[in-house]
């Protein structure tokens, strides 16, 4: 069980801190349920999500995996989806966030960057499943690395830089 205060993975959504965590406060909830009031780290409003519930939560990742994870990226294949028929690559994305891993978000990344830079035009779709992923990931090691989420971008470059 997780405590207030911890950051947490929450199923999809990236980074959530825990609230607080309790019995629903609305009218006909059950009252011996206990639910995590989540707070999204990217995004705004409330997850209710039930202590004992199936969804996927883990921790963020330590400082250490983090930077491992940066210093493997290179390393990391670009998702690639060869079918062009829109629910077929609604479903290869969809999957892809499913594993609830960071290296299936650094592939999506890459996969869309080279996607969207091999066909010179940008598709709004691509553009906003990329979004989504960043978010998750960046969101993550943001909190992993102690640093703001708009400089994670420039700590990976700079660190993977440094290396080349």
């Amino acid at each position: 069980m997780f405590s207030i205060g911890d950051k947490i993975i929450y199923g999809e959504n990236g980074v959530c801190t825990v609230e607080s965590i309790g019995p629903l406060s609305m009218a006909g909830a059950p009252k011996d349920k206990l639910y995590y009031y989540l707070s999204p780290l990217i995004g705004s409003g409330t997850y209710f999500a039930p202590v004992d519930s199936g969804a996927y939560m883990r921790p963020v990742m330590s400082r250490a995996e983090a930077e491992a994870l940066i210093d493997a990226m290179p390393g990391i294949q670009p998702a690639i989806c060869n079918d062009n028929r829109f629910n077929h690559v609604d479903t290869f994305y969809k999957n892809l966030f499913k594993q609830h891993s960071c290296e299936a978000l650094v592939s999506i990344v890459k996969g869309l960057r080279s996607r969207m830079s091999d066909r010179k035009t940008k598709s709004s779709r691509a553009e906003a499943t990329m979004k989504r992923a960043k978010d998750i990931l960046h969101g993550e090691l943001s909190v992993a690395l102690d640093i703001d989420v708009k400089d994670v971008e420039g700590y990976i470059a700079s660190r993977l830089g440094a290396e080349e």
